[in-house]
């Protein structure tokens, strides 16, 4: 049967199709946010956004100081070494060399990058305190204030998630799907969601697992098995998807954080 021409994707043809998937029962809809939650999305991407551009001198100052034999382990806790090295009178590196390092160290205490992180964390640490939902967010292993902040910032009621598994799959936490002929494979992490909660969720519960291996885990916890057969990272996403679901657990029922091993 010959269907005839598809027409033509158009602002027209959007609006059509946009009324007609409103009127549908089963149509979920994405609540509008408040200007509070705008303000602090920006927050946090200003945040985001001074941490990378600091990462970004950092990691050029090491890279050029690399090709020289100074070397230094990642991060800004040994940017103060390099400085060191650049000014030492001992220093023979070249002239140009030293005058454009000098201009990245002087990069990050012209922006103060930094200082202006430290005073958003400040500032969200202060109002983590002041709200119930951030406090109650905090009883939970692996969220501390900024991530508390964050899933107030960016994250929708969360009663609007049938289950948890729903509020992990907006996260990106959960493996993609597959179904061919009645059998369903589960592949990779879909990381589809919002990255920013997931991101944080990750950064914590990797260092509970830090945490545990230098402390060792709970005997006979999940996070005991997991550790003695999976990588590490692969425990870090499967962790913070279980942190997603008791977080929708604790805000849809209201209740704070109860560790199931002293509740067993």
């Amino acid at each position: 049967m010959h269907q005839g021409r598809q027409p033509e994707k158009n602002d027209a043809a959007d609006a059509e199709a946009i009324a007609e998937a409103a009127v549908r029962p089963t149509m979920r809809f994405v609540p509008v946010k408040s200007a509070e939650q705008q303000s602090r999305s920006m927050v946090f991407k200003a945040r985001d956004l001074f941490v990378r551009q600091r990462n970004s001198i950092i990691n050029a100052l090491r890279g050029h100081l690399m090709e020289y034999g100074i070397i230094a382990p990642p991060g800004r806790n040994f940017v103060k070494k390099l400085a060191e090295q650049i000014d030492s009178p001992d220093c023979d590196l070249p002239s140009t060399v030293i005058e454009l390092s000098r201009v990245h160290l002087d990069q990050l205490s012209i922006i103060i990058i930094t200082d202006k992180v430290v005073a958003i964390e400040r500032r969200l640490k202060a109002e983590s305190k002041s709200d119930p939902e951030t406090i109650r967010l905090q009883t939970a292993p692996g969220i501390g204030p900024v991530s508390a902040m964050a899933i107030k910032a960016f994250a929708p009621p969360l009663e609007g998630f049938k289950r948890g598994r729903d509020f992990a799959a907006w996260l990106g936490l959960v493996p993609v799907q597959k179904s061919t002929g009645g059998r369903q494979v589960l592949g990779r992490t879909s990381k589809m969601g919002q990255r920013d909660i997931r991101r944080l969720l990750i950064i914590g519960t990797m260092t509970r697992i830090r945490w545990a291996i230098k402390n060792g885990p709970p005997k006979g916890s999940w996070l005991e098995q997991m550790l003695d057969r999976r990588p590490r990272m692969l425990v870090a996403i499967a962790l913070a998807n279980k942190t997603a679901r008791t977080i929708w657990a604790m805000m849809t029922k209201h209740e704070d954080y109860r560790d199931p091993i002293a509740a067993a």
